[in-house]
């Protein structure tokens, strides 16, 4: 027998994983494939008019009925289960679709918050050189409000943002690694003041990049030595442009010079070993690596988020800070948003967000070629009894279903409320 096969009603049984040939609307399921649980299922499909499904042999646990079933729903007792089935079902496929639309309301919402953020830090970074004092009390500011919004919030979620736009590269990594270094540092249990501090200085710790020339930065082939030499100054070209700026706070100047060393002594620009690095810089530096990892440089290819946690843990031991590496898989996630994965039901997604209080069930919209994307639902790990199984390369989806899913090229994150 192929791997999908149209089949009659009458031959299915509980564990066979079948595909509806009907519109999702049409239907009172989640999915338009699934793995039949419960021969009340079976009897629904039937109540439904449906004649024939498409059974797929590989996703099955069982096989098809060698002789069919054909009893009919006569007992009024099985009449009022398959009903109360039915309406147990669409209700909840009517709350999925609420869901799903109340996190594209959050989504949308936490996206605008987050381009406001990233206008207000082109315009503090624009004044750097001319009004230094202004630029740093506008950052300052801006740092303050989020703080109040991460400490004011027990139930905050974790959303994935649009793609970069051309020229903000800088601007959204440094977002990116100032709002998880809040994070972070909020559940290490850091005070406000601390709080604060990592995050401004890691709204900051890239600005020397915009002090390298564009072809150096942009160049799709490798550096020369000279290249890369200048291209590892941009910690001490970060704390240039801050050298008018007085009320810019010194330790703050610290996490900037050194977030890219390492605690064995193999990062830059100066080769500082764990004792000469405070906890500031040492929090930055595993943010800022993960974000590094993620997006990619012109030195590296990017990697998916959960490849790039995996890296972390396994491969930068002697390098970063366990405690502050096992504090952000704990806070993110295994499976952080913008993560490709397949589900043991066999379906693709896409990990849109993550609540911070619920790590191990993000909420992942899924690929169904018949459900519009727009009404995309959102799976439960929990109530569907649905695992992911593992996580994948964007390359490894056919273009049909990237398309759908829209996989960001690179990675931005924005906190909302739940």
């Amino acid at each position: 027998m192929n791997k999908n096969t149209k089949v009659s009603v009458d031959h299915i049984q509980v564990g066979n994983f079948i595909r509806l040939p009907v519109s999702w609307k049409d239907h009172p399921f989640l999915f338009s494939s699934f793995k039949v649980k419960s021969q009340s299922q079976i009897e629904l499909i039937k109540s439904l008019g449906i004649k024939d499904v498409i059974f797929d042999s590989e996703r099955s646990d069982t096989d098809l009925l060698n002789t069919p079933n054909q009893a009919s729903i006569t007992s009024t007792d099985i009449k009022s289960d398959v009903s109360q089935l039915k309406d147990q079902m669409e209700a909840y496929k009517q709350a999925q679709i609420e869901s799903q639309k109340k996190l594209r309301r959050s989504l949308k919402k936490t996206e605008q918050q987050f381009d406001r953020s990233l206008a207000m830090m082109r315009s503090t970074v624009s004044k750097l050189g001319s009004r230094p004092l202004n630029s740093v009390n506008d950052a300052k500011d801006m740092i303050s409000n989020m703080t109040s919004m991460l400490m004011s919030s027990d139930d905050l979620v974790l959303h994935l943002m649009s793609d970069v736009k051309p020229g903000d590269l800088i601007y959204h990594h440094s977002m990116n690694v100032s709002v998880m270094c809040m994070m972070l540092a909020k559940g290490l249990k850091w005070e406000r003041e601390e709080i604060e501090l990592v995050g401004l200085g890691a709204l900051f710790h890239d600005v020397g990049k915009l002090k390298i020339p564009s072809n150096i930065l942009n160049k799709q082939v490798p550096l020369s030595t000279p290249e890369k030499n200048l291209l590892k100054q941009h910690p001490l070209m970060s704390l240039n442009f801050l050298k008018l700026a007085d009320t810019f706070p010194e330790p703050a100047k610290a996490m900037i010079a050194n977030h890219h060393e390492f605690l064995d002594g193999s990062g830059y620009p100066k080769g500082l070993k764990a004792d000469k690095l405070d906890k500031f810089s040492q929090l930055i530096t595993v943010v800022n690596e993960y974000d590094d990892l993620c997006n990619g440089t012109k030195l590296s290819k990017s990697k998916t988020p959960y490849a790039s946690l995996g890296l972390i843990y396994k491969n930068y031991q002697e390098k970063l800070n366990p405690e502050y590496v096992g504090k952000l898989i704990k806070t993110i996630g295994v499976y952080p948003p913008g993560s490709i994965i397949e589900l043991s039901s066999g379906q693709f997604g896409i990990v849109m967000s993550v609540n911070l209080n619920k790590i191990l069930f993000p909420q992942i919209m899924v690929y169904d070629p018949i459900v519009p994307k727009e009404q995309a639902p959102i799976i439960d790990l929990e109530k569907e009894e649905i695992s992911i199984v593992r996580c994948l390369p964007v390359s490894a989806l056919p273009e049909n279903i990237m398309k759908y899913l829209s996989p960001r090229e690179r990675i931005s994150y924005g906190i909302g409320n739940a």
